[in-house]
């Protein structure tokens, strides 16, 4: 999945600056009316109005051929039998890669994402702080807030190797919280039951208070460095489950905030159905964060509309997220927001970009 979903990705793209260089100046504008009117309102926009809006006099006629030239490019349709036109999918893309004029937040708006999260820094745990951020950027978009992130303990209490067989063994971490996770760890051949009470013993002495992301490294350099009291086999162990607990495959948690935002001013039949499918979508966990993924392999927000993803193809939804960073500028999550196409790009882009950052901040 993931390679196809880069590929098509990359695909739309390049097809958007393509379309976008075959525009002139008079069909970006009408193009940009039809966009804009279509984020504002959700209604489709006919000529006689584009004409009374446009910068420069021109008459419905007149649109309406450069209309009819855009419908020929896919970039708009009619829907029904109406005489207005809305944008399709490829027409949002081109829109939003090239055409929107993205600005910053203000003043304001940053200090009141950053007074909420920071706050709740002080007295809660990670995974309740990202659910914060989850709900803090739904309630700003008046959309579903998302947010992916490793599942992994935090502050750490305890571990200790339990021996399952004679090449396997179960790591088992104790968050300072009380929370346990449990992971299996494959052991070098011939090894002595002592040294599983060696790792654990050599482990405990060096993450109690920390995080895995702060006891990891100064473990794994005084490996390095051959000055740890362990014989060979018991660094192998515990090699083996600082390997396991860097993520490599690990276990994801996803967390989804404001869900009756989508329900919001729900005009059509045909909309609440779309709602019926993204809500599917969000239950169908595995896909999603095979989806959020991608976003991990780019700097930066990234923007999915509509069925350039297969999750996304029924519910014709728009996901805009950003990816966050731990305290080893190690990629451990994303954040954003999903809901309809018709989402306000300009506002939620920095939006998320900001939130994203304040979140890496704050777990550095």
């Amino acid at each position: 999945m993931r390679e196809d979903e880069l590929h098509r990705a990359a695909q739309a793209m390049r097809r958007s600056v393509r379309d976008l260089a075959d525009l002139n100046e008079r069909s970006r504008d009408i193009f940009r009316e039809i966009v804009e009117t279509y984020l504002a309102t959700g209604e489709p926009v006919g000529s006689r109005n584009i004409s009374r809006q446009l910068p420069v006099t021109l008459s419905p006629a007149s649109v309406r051929n450069v209309m009819s030239d855009l419908e020929g490019l896919g970039l708009i349709y009619a829907p029904h039998t109406s005489a207005g036109r809305l944008p399709t999918e490829l027409g949002l893309r081109l829109f939003v890669d090239g055409l929107l004029e993205v600005g910053g937040l203000s003043q304001a708006e940053c200090e009141q994402i950053k007074a909420q999260i920071s706050g709740s820094a002080e007295d809660l745990m990670v995974e309740d702080v990202l659910s914060e951020a989850g709900g803090l950027l739904s309630g700003l978009s008046r959309c579903a807030g998302v947010v992916v992130a490793e599942k992994q303990i935090q502050r750490l209490k305890h571990i200790q190797f339990v021996p399952l067989e004679p090449t396997r063994a179960l790591a088992v971490l104790v968050g300072e919280d009380g929370t346990v996770e449990n992971r299996v760890v494959a052991l070098p051949e011939g090894l002595p039951a002592s040294a599983l009470n060696q790792a654990s013993n050599y482990l405990n002495a060096r993450i109690a208070g920390k995080t895995l992301a702060e006891a990891r490294r100064p473990i794994q350099s005084e490996l390095e460095r051959h000055k740890a009291e362990l014989d060979e086999l018991s660094a192998k162990v515990v090699e083996a489950g600082l390997a396991v607990w860097s993520g490599d495959g690990g276990q994801k948690s996803l967390i989804v905030r404001g869900r009756s935002h989508l329900l919001d001013d729900l005009t059509a039949l045909e909309e609440i159905e779309r709602i019926r499918h993204l809500f599917d979508d969000l239950e169908a966990k595995k896909d999603f964060i095979q989806l959020l993924d991608l976003a991990e392999r780019a700097d930066g927000v990234r923007i999915f509309i509509g069925s350039e993803n297969k999750l996304f193809s029924l519910s014709g939804s728009s996901l805009i997220v950003a990816p966050f960073q731990d305290g080893e500028r190690k990629v451990v999550g994303v954040m954003g927001v999903i809901g309809p196409t018709r989402l306000n790009y300009a506002r939620i882009i920095p939006m998320v970009d900001y939130t994203a950052k304040l979140v890496s901040h704050l777990l550095t």
